[in-house]
């Protein structure tokens, strides 16, 4: 734990390690939620279908290739409140809690499950709703767990490989399905 300590915490490591934990929480936690829930024939509905993309669309597939540069940007504002969100015992939490009400509750857009969709949209809250905001939620609960954690303990090697690896494989296997797609369609 660094409480007490001011250790240097650099732009760049909190900027990669938050990345690679964002673009594999994504991968893993979507991956878990499009088969548990069922997202193909959720998408599919005639609600959803009006506005969501098909899980075989090609940009779906590719998703997570993009999910890097999210990362990248989460990285950024958390190195700006790195002193609240690193150097505290709960900063697990309040980085957390940072996500929750600025990124999903009270974004600018009018997004499902949050109050600017509640008041402009159509969409009522429901099953699917309630499934996306669990997903989103736990991504990212693990998010800010699992980067406060990593960047609190730097001397365990072990981590930058298990996360190496797991961000290798979260943008391999797109670039996979992404290419045996293209076969099956030429």
């Amino acid at each position: 734990m660094r409480d007490n300590v001011m250790p240097q915490l650099t732009i760049w490591e909190i900027i990669i390690k938050t990345a690679m934990v964002h673009t594999f929480t994504y991968f893993a936690v979507g991956a878990c939620a499009f088969f548990l829930f069922d997202y193909s024939a959720r998408h599919a509905s005639p609600v959803l279908s009006s506005f969501m993309r098909q899980s075989d669309d090609p940009l779906v597939r590719a998703g997570p290739l993009f999910q890097p540069l999210r990362g990248i940007l989460f990285g950024f504002i958390f190195y700006l409140h790195r002193d609240v969100f690193f150097l505290r015992s709960n900063g697990w939490l309040v980085m957390w809690a940072t996500l929750v009400v600025i990124g999903i509750l009270s974004t600018f857009a009018p997004a499902p499950g949050s109050i600017e969709g509640f008041i402009y949209t159509k969409l009522k809250p429901s099953k699917s709703g309630l499934v996306g905001m669990l997903e989103v939620l736990t991504q990212s609960l693990l998010l800010s767990v699992i980067t406060y954690y990593w960047i609190n303990h730097p001397e365990l090697a072990w981590l930058n490989w298990v996360f190496g690896i797991s961000f290798a494989v979260a943008m391999i296997l797109p670039v996979i399905g992404l290419l045996t797609h293209v076969q099956h369609e030429g």
